[in-house]
Order: C-alpha cells, then structure tokens, then sequence
C-alpha cells in the first residue's frame, strides 16, 4: 500500500459528470443533440459521466459518402490554405487545452500533467503540419531521352478512416487529422467507445476551425459506436486510407479485410518494449527513465517499459532503485494535485494485470514490489493497483504478451550480443531503449544488429516520443509510421509525370517503333 498522502475519498459521480459536461460544452459541444442511451463510465471512480446517442453499422456508408463528396473540393484547395486551417484548429486547442485534457483525465483516466501532454501533443502536430503544407515536395529525375523532364508528384489519396484507441484518446486521431487535411484527405474517425466526450469535443473544435474558414463540416467526421460501427468503417470500399490503432489481434483483422479490397492501411499495433541497461549506466537516470516509462498512464501505452535487461553487475541495484520508487507512487485520483498513477481502464484491465502476475509467479518470477488493488474501499468499481516490479529467472513466455498495465519485468544479462537477443526476442517490435555510457554500445544498440524496433533510444526510456520523428514499429506492431519525418507520404498518391518538350518521339531503352 502506498505510503504517501492521498484524498480519502475519490470524487464524486455528480462531481465528476458536471465536470465532464462543463468541459465537453467549453469545447463547443452540442450535448442536448447527442444525447442517448450509451452510458460512458469514467475510470476514476466507475460511475457514469455521459449519457449519449452511438451510430449503427449503417450509418457508416453516409458518412463515407460525405466525406467522398467533400475531398472532391478540398482536394482542390491549395495545401497553404488547408494549412491555415490546421493553424486555427492548434490556435483552438491551445484556447482549451486545460477542458480537453479534462476529459482525457475523466474518461481515460491519465494524470492532470499527462492530459495536458496528450493535448500539448495535439498542438504540436499542428505546428508541423502547417509547415509542412508547404513542404510536400517531389522529385525531378534525369531523363534518359534528349529533351524530357523525369518528375513525381504528390496528390491528395481520399478519405482517411481512423480507429483510435482509449489510452490516447485525441493525440493520435490529431496526428492523422492534421497531416491527412494538409495533404488534401478528408478524416472519418471511429474513436474507442470508452472515450467519447473526448473524441466530441476535440472535433468539435476542428469544425469550428472548418466553417470559420467556410469549408465542409463533412471534411471531419466522428461515428461513435462499438465494433461494428469500426468493423464497417475498415470494410468500406471509399476509405482509402483505413489508420488503426490496438492490439494485435485487431490488427490481423483489419490488415486482411483492408487488402482484400485492395485499400491502404496504417496499422500501429502492441508493444512489449524493453531497456538494456548495462553497466556503465547512469543509474540515477536510469532510474527515473525507467519508472515514468514504465508506471506512467498506468502502464497503459503501447509504448509502455515492459521488460528490463539490465547487466548482471548492476540488476540488484537496478531492481531495489526501481522497486523503492515504485513503493513511494502516490496512487489516485488522476485530477489530484501530486497523483502520479491513475487508474486502470476497467475491470477486465484489473482481471489482465492480476493474471498476468499469477503466471509470472509459476514461471518463478518474484514479486519485489507492488501487485495489489488500492482504493477499491472507496469505489467498488474503480480499479487502481501499485505498480509492480517482477524479478525474473529468465525471459519467459508470459513476457512475450503484452499486459496493458503497470508490470514491469526484470531479467539480467552477460554480454550486450544476449541483451539485443533478448529485447528482439518478442513478436512485437514498437520501442526499444539502452542506458549506457559507452558510446560503442549505444551505436551498436542502434545499428543493423541491433534492436529491431522502429523507436530505439539511448538513455531515454521508451515513451515519450515527439511528434518530429514518424513514430511506429516492426514486426506484430504493424509496420505503420504516423506523425513526422516521411509519414505524410502515406495520406497521399504519388504519380511519376514524364514532360516530352523535344518535338520528337525517342522511346526508352533505346526501342524502335517506326510506323
């Protein structure tokens, strides 16, 4: 149990629903035309926040079909001018930014200064999506004939489907949004059905950004539904561009469904990410990069530290550092001033956490700190654990899933070739870090031979990405790349423009075809 201060009680669901309602209508939310009769339940403390109205299967063709019926304008529009309103929609976030990140707090539970990241990370995408709008360039090639210009150029792909999930609730629908609009795509988004006031008042901000400049609503659709309402949205023939973000097990039936209808599809997927530490590390360092990687939004991101490999010299000391720090979390309300962990999304997220520990503890793992419920005095149907260190004997089959909640394992090595072995070990390849301090580790660290993840870092941990680099990974994460570097190229289709300005006919290869 924690040792630190913490409220006696946890909010109240009358509190916490005028909070969520304040916030959703500051955002500009029309709640009176979107009440129903889906409750939405918030993590905090279990009970019901919202009260809404959810689309059907059949609502989906609609949507798609507005959104055709709109890229045929904004298609159009020069990327300049598609990026003044991507400069608006980040002005409008930056106005909101604290009832925004309210609702991320209340439906999926993230700490105050984590929902206020997840926002500041909305903004940012913006920020690189304006300039990029004046950066969508391609490429002049040689031509082998006399007298012909070789180019490529890019040209906006259609409408992008989006499936979010709860643990980034607005940051990685941004993501796709901001880019998919400069590059000329208009977005239908299908976000998670634990997180709906989110997903309303984040695009109901865009719209205002959409109509102050006179465009379409339809460039910015949200169909809140369960799996059926996404399962329409990935079969759908006029999505394009199908971005999905989830498990594993989600990704192997979009992929499928997707290729069959020969559609483009974005998959970031699980994530089982691990540390190298090795022994010249810096351990204070270490330390804090590992328990923010690790505990932080509960242990509920894909890029989440699940596995540490740390040197046989120094994985006592690393696992005694981790575990004190763990024993010190305050544990909590997410909204209150200190609160370091919040709670799990819901009782099948508390069923996987304590399953998970029970098979580690057959393999021979040893609990060192942590494993147990918190609060559950106080709200039946909140679920809040301690974060849990596992020392390991070796790297085990239960290590190779993924558990979306605070577990970290501890396993040790002799030499950095059997440290890479085992961080590429697992199916999923998203984030990857090393702590060291010799510079040949961490370049081999990052070389061909070394981690096979799409994020490898050197004394960072493995969440906490920017928005500046593409972010994704290998293997069962999927193989998609979303947010900067290159990313744009996949919202968009390229076309190679041969340019004959000779007044003659040479053919290439040197062929001949005289008629």
């Amino acid at each position: 149990m924690s040792t630190q201060p913490r409220p006696a009680v946890l909010p109240s669901a009358e509190d916490l629903a005028a909070r969520a309602e304040r916030a959703a209508r500051a955002c500009g939310v029309d709640l009176d035309a979107h009440r129903g009769e889906r409750e939405g339940r918030s993590p905090v403390n279990g009970a019901t926040i919202s009260t809404l109205a959810w689309s059907e299967a059949a609502d989906v063709r609609e949507a798609v079909a507005r959104a055709q019926e709109a890229f045929r304008t904004w298609r159009s529009v020069p990327a300049p001018a598609r990026g003044a309103v991507v400069k608006r929609f980040g002005e409008l976030l930056a106005e909101h930014k604290d009832d925004l990140a309210t609702l991320v707090s209340l439906e999926a539970g993230k700490i105050t200064s984590e929902a206020r990241g997840e926002v500041q990370e909305m903004i940012d995408i913006c920020d690189f999506a304006v300039g990029l709008s004046r950066q969508l360039y391609g490429r002049t090639m040689p031509s082998e004939r006399p007298g012909h210009r070789l180019m490529e150029t890019w040209h906006p792909l259609g409408v992008v489907g989006v499936v979010s999930a709860f643990n980034f609730p607005v940051a990685v629908w941004s993501w796709n949004t901001a880019v998919a609009l400069v590059c000329g795509d208009p977005v239908v988004w299908k976000p998670s059905e634990k997180t709906p006031l989110c997903a309303l008042a984040a695009n109901a901000l865009l719209l205002r950004a959409l109509t102050e400049a006179g465009h379409d609503a339809a460039l910015s659709q949200v169909l809140l539904g369960g799996p059926e309402v996404g399962e329409a949205l990935v079969a759908d023939a006029g999505i394009a561009l199908l971005s999905a973000t989830g498990s594993t097990r989600m990704g192997r039936q979009v992929g499928p469904v997707v290729a069959e209808r020969f559609g483009r599809s974005l998959l970031e997927l699980g994530g089982n990410n691990a540390a190298v530490v090795a022994p010249s590390a810096d351990l204070d360092l270490t330390t804090r990069g590992i328990v923010f990687a690790a505990a932080g939004t509960a242990g509920q991101r894909c890029t989440t530290m699940r596995r540490v490999i740390a040197h046989t010299s120094v994985v006592d000391e690393v696992t005694e550092r981790v575990a004190a720090a763990y024993r010190q979390l305050p544990v909590g309300d997410p909204t209150a001033e200190g609160t370091l962990v919040g709670p799990l999304l819901d009782r099948r997220s508390y069923e996987a956490f304590t399953d998970a520990i029970a098979k580690a503890q057959a393999a021979g793992g040893e609990v060192v700190a942590g494993g147990g419920r918190e609060l559950a005095d106080e709200a039946e149907d909140a679920y809040y654990v301690r974060p849990t260190v596992i020392r390991m004997p070796s790297q085990s089959e239960v290590m190779h899933s993924e558990t979306f909640a605070p577990i970290l394992y501890v396993v040790s090595y002799d030499d950095l070739a059997e440290a890479i072995e085992l961080n590429n070990a697992v199916p999923q390849g998203l984030s990857s870090s090393i702590f060291t301090q010799d510079q040949a580790e961490a370049e081999l660290f990052c070389s061909p031979e070394g981690s096979d993840c799409g994020i490898v870092n050197v004394n960072i941990g493995t969440s906490g990405a920017e928005i500046g680099g593409a972010f994704g990974g290998e293997k069962e994460t999927g193989g998609g790349r979303e947010s900067g570097s290159d990313a744009w190229r996949a919202y968009m289709r390229r076309a190679t423009n041969t340019i004959n300005f000779s007044g003659e006919l040479p053919l290439a290869q040197g062929v001949t075809f005289d008629v």
